[in-house]
């Protein structure tokens, strides 16, 4: 494992998922990241056990997700006492990285000017549902409501004939593609201060990452006018090759055959079907598209007609891109995963094993250091032990309550 961010300080004064995965996978690279939380309550997302989403006794997931690697101190950073140790931390650190909303870190006193008084070379990192300026500042937000909601992605999925926008994928699918924005952005102010001795700040957001991420119907919408960007049923699918198609036995396959001429006789000859080739209603492209519904049929029934381990065996000996339509379940167990360490074997604070998936990005073949998240102030003594102050004065202040 190479920690490429060794020797890098972050303090971390976040809650939740979005902007603590930053600090997660900017541990996992080798930074010693500092999570502030509060000395009673910790981070929101630690109440998740008691709510029923997280069974008592289990591993919290939704815990270890976003706060792999960190050290976590206990602070009241409302307090005088624990606000002065926030600084100290803050003057020993390269990164400030933070989720709190611009009247909040206001009236806390932890805006970018009063952090950069103890520390002028900061990088000072802000994540927010929907950016620093604007109306709706210091309004907060989730990723299925502004990543995935309000950024076009719900519409565009959702199949007319459903009646209502789904969902996003699953619990934090924005929040993880934005923390790893925030990473990356922090890693560059990283390079430009070691370059030119500026310190910036660095700002990301849900509304922006679901902007990005819906970019390519974002330019189309501007550039044709297009109201409602369109989607189809498998059946009537336009290119009968870039599409999804159930097994026998209820599983999916999804083609994405773009060279059309190149591999349509191909798959119909290994499907059993050589024939289809020279079908005047299927013999090029342009005349498979014209006929879409009737190609899309063929295929229908062709892989209708087998089960999913057989249409496996057909799709593996030919030459057109292809995947299984696997469940998160079934990504456990996917070869490529294993083969290329997308996935670890943990155990939490308790003992309980776990897997955990690391940032998707390797250095020299090798994916970073995943650890465990700490326990709720589990690194206190520790971290105000490396400030100087002893252990008479720790107890002084955890029996003030201004730290855990």
């Amino acid at each position: 494992m190479i920690a490429i961010m060794n020797g890098i300080r972050v303090l971390e004064v976040a809650s939740w998922t979005y902007v603590p995965v930053a600090g997660g996978i900017l541990a996992e690279w080798g930074a010693d990241v500092i999570k502030v939380e509060h000395p009673e309550t910790g981070d929101p997302q630690r109440g998740l056990v008691t709510s029923g989403l997280v069974p008592l006794g289990g591993v919290a997931h939704m815990v270890e997700l976003p706060n792999r690697g960190k050290r976590s101190v206990g602070l009241d950073i409302k307090s005088e006492e624990g606000r002065e140790l926030l600084l100290r931390l803050a003057a020993q650190s390269d990164v400030f990285l933070t989720n709190f909303l611009p009247a909040q870190r206001a009236k806390l006193r932890i805006d970018v000017d009063d952090i950069r008084a103890v520390n002028p070379d900061i990088i000072y990192a802000r994540g927010s549902a929907h950016g620093q300026h604007g109306p709706e500042a210091n309004e907060g937000g989730y990723d299925n409501s502004t990543f995935w909601a309000r950024s076009g992605a719900a519409d565009t999925v959702s199949p007319d004939e459903l009646g209502y926008p789904v969902t996003q994928p699953g619990a934090a699918f924005g929040d993880v593609l934005g923390g790893l924005t925030i990473a990356g952005g922090i890693s560059a102010a990283l390079l430009h201060r070691e370059r030119t001795g500026e310190a910036l700040t660095v700002d990301g957001s849900l509304l922006s990452m679901g902007a990005w991420a819906m970019g390519a119907s974002i330019a189309a919408s501007a550039a044709f006018g297009v109201e409602r960007i369109p989607r189809y049923r498998p059946a009537d699918a336009p290119n009968s090759l870039v599409n999804s198609y159930a097994t026998k036995d209820g599983r999916f396959v999804s083609l994405v055959m773009l060279q059309t001429d190149k591999f349509w006789p191909e798959l119909v000859a290994a499907l059993g079907r050589p024939e289809l080739a020279t079908d005047e209603r299927f013999a090029d492209h342009a005349a498979r598209m014209k006929n879409n519904k009737e190609a899309n049929a063929e295929l229908a029934a062709l892989f209708g007609a087998r089960t999913f381990e057989e249409v496996t065996e057909v799709l593996s000996a030919g030459r057109g891109p292809w995947a299984p339509v696997q469940r998160p379940i079934d990504v456990l167990s996917d070869p490529q995963m294993v083969a290329n360490n997308y996935l670890r074997e943990l155990k939490d604070a308790n003992g309980n094993a776990f897997q955990l998936v690391p940032a998707p990005l390797q250095f020299n073949g090798e994916p970073g250091d995943t650890r465990r998240a700490p326990g709720h102030g589990e690194h206190t003594d520790e971290v105000l032990g490396e400030l100087g102050l002893d252990m008479d004065r720790i107890i002084e202040l955890k029996v003030a309550g201004a730290v855990l």
